[in-house]
C-alpha cells in the first residue's frame, strides 16, 4: 500500500480527505494554543470576575497586552465580558468551554471520513 508523501522536516502531509475542525472549535484551540493566554486563563479558575488591570497586575504583563490576550480568549469562548461603565470584568465561560470541548471530543473520536465537509 502506498504511503501518503513526507511533508517538509519529516511530518506526514495533511490527507486531502482529512477535515479540520469548525471555526469555532479552531478558535478555541488557537486561543489555548499560548502559554501566556494558558497562564492568565487559570487566573479564572476559582470563578473570579476580573478587570484587564487585575489580572496584568497578577500576571506581571502590561495591561495592552493582557487586554489583547483576554480579547482572544473571550473569542475562543474561554471567558465572558460585561461592561460596566468603563470597566470590563472577564470570567470563565463554563458553559461555552463544556460545549466546545464536547465539540472536541467529538471531533478526536470520530474517523476524518465520518464528517460532513459542506
Amino acid at each position: 500500500m502506498d504511503e501518503p508523501p513526507a511533508a517538509p522536516g519529516g511530518e506526514e502531509a495533511a490527507r486531502p480527505e482529512a477535515v479540520l475542525p469548525d471555526d469555532d472549535l479552531q478558535v478555541f484551540l488557537k486561543a489555548l494554543a499560548s502559554g501566556t493566554r494558558q497562564k492568565l486563563f487559570a487566573h479564572f479558575a476559582d470563578g473570579e470576575e476580573l478587570t484587564v488591570g487585575e489580572v496584568a497586575e497578577r500576571a506581571g504583563l502590561g495591561p495592552s497586552t493582557t487586554s489583547e490576550h483576554l480579547a482572544v480568549l473571550r473569542r475562543g469562548g474561554l471567558l465572558q465580558s460585561t461592561r460596566s461603565g468603563k470597566l470590563v470584568r472577564y470570567r470563565a465561560d463554563k458553559e461555552g468551554i463544556a460545549e466546545l470541548l464536547g465539540q472536541l471530543h467529538s471531533y478526536l473520536r470520530s474517523p476524518s471520513g465520518a464528517r460532513d465537509t459542506s
